[in-house]
């Protein structure tokens, strides 16, 4: 991990970068019940507990993640919705640390487990939740069902090698979802 780069609370000021880079690197159509967008943000920012770091270098904002103390109708469970590193800093153990630093966080704040979910062909980010100590819970697959009278509307079109790691929500410790 490049010690330049800083792992710090996320604040307003980083608002804007961090749109930004999220709508360069997530693609919510693999999950089309996520949208990235400023409200997504904002409740985490708002959220009391939330969990919300950026990775800096210098000024710029090279990667984040967002979790919060509220997942379901759990008050014991966290959840760690959105990470991202921007690509050209990938490679350098930033999602790792952004995890473990978003994990801590969450258990100082008393979650007793970590929900995530990663998209199925999204192999990089399963491997780093897997080597951050999350282990999969729960299988769910999305079924989608086409209007006839719209033949030929491929509901989830194909999906491009992912390039960042990208989340949602999974599990961790207990396999329970």
């Amino acid at each position: 991990m490049d010690q330049a780069i800083a792992v710090v609370p996320m604040g307003l000021g980083h608002l804007r970068q961090v749109l930004d880079l999220g709508h360069q690197v997530f693609d919510t159509t693999t999950k089309p019940y996520t949208s990235w967008s400023l409200t997504a943000v904002a409740e985490h920012l708002d959220s009391p507990d939330n969990a919300c770091w950026v990775a800096l270098d210098s000024d710029r904002v090279v990667g984040f993640v967002l979790g919060s103390m509220e997942f379901e109708h759990r008050d014991d469970w966290a959840y760690l919705e959105w990470i991202a590193v921007a690509p050209d800093m990938q490679g350098h153990g930033i999602a790792r640390r952004l995890v473990d630093v978003c994990s801590e966080a969450l258990f100082a704040r008393g979650a007793q487990h970590i929900v995530t979910d990663v998209e199925e062909r999204n192999g990089a980010s399963a491997a780093l939740m897997r080597r951050s100590g999350f282990v999969p819970a729960a299988t769910v697959t999305l079924l989608v069902r086409t209007n006839p009278e719209t033949p030929g509307d491929d509901p989830l079109p194909p999906i491009a090698k992912h390039d960042l790691v990208r989340r949602g929500r999974l599990s961790l410790d207990h396999p329970r979802r």
